[in-house]
């Protein structure tokens, strides 16, 4: 019996040697997992941050594009109608009566002279009976001729003997004078 007992007793100590063993390893096994468990939580979190911080940069982008398309699509509508506006004051100053045209086709002659002193003139073909008329009651004018016609919407274009200077005092130049110094008046009278 002794050795009954010498053998319990052994295998008592290594069934608890075994069950100290297995608490331990479960205990290992454990702190193993709560740490991945930890890490995992981590990486989740910063995962989340991150898709969080990149939606939120992907969101501002598409507001942003979104904006930029907005204001593209309001200035060519401003340009379309400002551009409208313009035909419309042109079309408008062709039909100004003829008496108008006749006056201040005869007054740009004068300016012509006073600063080319002589040369050539060219008008469009409605004025040329005015630039003509002009040009023959005006002794300012005896040193011009007029050159010909040209596809201007009214006024004349004066060009000096040599060639080496010429004044366009064409209708289209000056409304685009006017019109390039009033531009922006125009656009806050007609977009406010």
């Amino acid at each position: 019996m002794a050795l009954d007992a010498v053998v319990g007793e052994i295998r008592e100590k290594a069934t608890q040697e075994a069950e100290a063993i297995r608490r331990a390893g479960k205990a290992e096994s454990d702190a193993i997992l709560a740490e991945a468990k930890q890490q995992a939580d981590e990486i989740k979190i910063a995962a989340d941050e991150d898709a969080n911080r990149q939606t939120e940069y992907i969101l501002r982008q598409e507001h942003a594009a979104a904006n930029l398309a907005v204001k593209r699509e309001i200035l060519n509508a401003q340009k379309e109608k400002l551009d409208e506006v313009y035909a419309a004051a042109l079309e408008r100053v062709a039909a100004l009566p003829d008496d108008f045209h006749a006056k201040a086709v005869r007054e740009l002659c004068k300016r012509s002279a006073a600063e080319l002193g002589g040369g050539v003139i060219y008008c469009n073909e409605r004025d040329t009976p005015a630039v003509e008329d002009a040009l023959s009651s005006l002794k300012t004018l005896s040193g011009f001729t007029l050159a010909g016609t040209v596809d201007i919407l009214g006024g004349i274009i004066a060009e000096s003997r040599d060639g080496g200077m010429q004044l366009d005092y064409s209708y289209s130049t000056f409304l685009a004078e006017v019109w390039e110094s009033g531009l922006k008046d125009a656009s806050e009278i007609l977009f406010q």
